[in-house]
């Protein structure tokens, strides 16, 4: 394997610490890793300024590069903003799996911006469900009920 492709691997490798299911691949957050001799730069884009878990991830990043045999550098890349559209179809599943709801595809949606998207539920799939909270287990997920199975569960919200 080449060593960009495996200083990649290594830093795709890194899960979420709020959601352990997804890798900061899967989450879209990883932009690029670039080799230059024995250093690996991995440019991460956060999910958003406020998170607690950028810098417990870019730690990660650097943890994973080192195992991997290079010199680590993390770079933050902030713009273009981070959206929860750049999540890929496999995160949103691993998501969906682990029973929070994957947030629309709809970052550009002004009705995702008052909260006013569809969320089904990701345990039977209903699309009876009600906001219960503004906020779930996560500044970055609001508490929904589903009306149909009756589970409460986090959404993903749309950024």
């Amino acid at each position: 394997m080449e060593e960009g492709q495996r200083a990649y691997r290594a830093a795709a490798s890194v899960v979420d610490p709020e959601i352990p299911v997804v890798t900061i691949e899967d989450l879209g957050i990883l932009r690029s890793v670039e080799v230059d001799g024995d250093t690996a730069i991995a440019r991460l884009t956060p999910t958003y300024t406020g998170c607690p878990a950028v810098l417990a991830i870019e730690l990660a990043v650097e943890a994973a590069l080192r195992d991997a045999g290079f010199e680590p550098r993390v770079e933050r890349v902030v713009s273009p903003a981070w959206t929860t559209d750049w999540i890929t179809p496999e995160g949103r599943e691993k998501l969906r799996d682990y029973g929070i709801a994957p947030p629309a595809k709809a970052s550009n949606s002004i009705r995702a911006l008052f909260g006013e998207t569809e969320v089904a539920c990701p345990r039977c799939g209903s699309g009876e469900t009600a906001r219960i909270s503004e906020f779930g287990s996560t500044a970055c997920k609001a508490l929904y009920r589903c009306e149909a199975c009756h589970e409460p569960f986090d959404y993903f919200k749309c950024i």
